[in-house]
């Protein structure tokens, strides 16, 4: 990365922190405000998928590593930098959540569970922040080509490239979109799923294809 940023002549610095370790966020995010100011944008988007079985023992300690990375992950990213925001009355806190938080997938509840906190997180903290200046974005991509699905054995509707996702997400974060699913046609889906009665969804869903599970350390 740090070459990356070299080559496009770009004044930047990087930083290999863990999201669940609060502190080496917060001494990061010190460094960075001393060196270069308040940013006006943080994107929290770190995230583990993988999927669990809630009747297996030893999947515990991977629901907890999920919920750790991509929901106290996200909390503690923007935490260090929501004060300066204030502070100067503007900036923009994006988290990146997922349309897997609309309802439980099974063999997915560890992600499932840490998407739905994300975004309910994320609603909470964009009610404390109205009328600072400071936006929150709440961003749900479907399906994104990448290492992290191409373990999926499934078929994924409307699966976007990385960069057409990437150029989506900016869009959305551009515009301070309170909350924005994409691609449009996992919008509609995503209304669909809010709104099916639960036993109705418990019928269809219990056939549905699973993650494969891995256990974290």
């Amino acid at each position: 990365m740090r070459e990356l940023l070299a080559n496009l002549g770009c004044d930047g610095a990087c930083y290999a922190v863990d999201v669940t370790d609060a502190r080496s966020l917060q001494n990061a995010a010190v460094d960075f405000i001393g060196r270069f100011g308040t940013p006006d944008l943080v994107i929290a988007n770190a995230g583990i998928s993988v999927g669990t079985s809630s009747g297996l023992p030893e999947d515990l300690s991977t629901f907890r590593k999920v919920m750790d990375t991509n929901v106290f992950g996200m909390a503690a990213t923007f935490q260090p930098f929501i004060a300066p925001m204030r502070e100067r009355g503007s900036g923009t806190l994006a988290g990146i959540a997922s349309v897997a938080g609309f309802r439980g997938l099974p063999g997915a509840a560890a992600y499932s569970a840490s998407k739905s906190a994300a975004i309910t997180c994320l609603e909470s903290m964009r009610a404390e922040l109205h009328g600072s200046g400071v936006s929150v974005v709440t961003v749900c991509p479907g399906y994104v080509h990448t290492p992290m699905t191409e373990v999926n054995r499934y078929r994924m509707p409307f699966i976007m490239g990385a960069d057409d996702a990437a150029w989506r997400i900016a869009r959305a974060v551009a515009r301070k979109r309170r909350l924005a699913v994409i691609p449009w046609q996992m919008a509609l889906v995503s209304c669909v799923l809010r709104v099916l009665p639960g036993w109705l969804y418990d019928r269809v869903f219990a056939r549905a294809p699973r993650k494969a599970r891995s256990l974290l350390q």
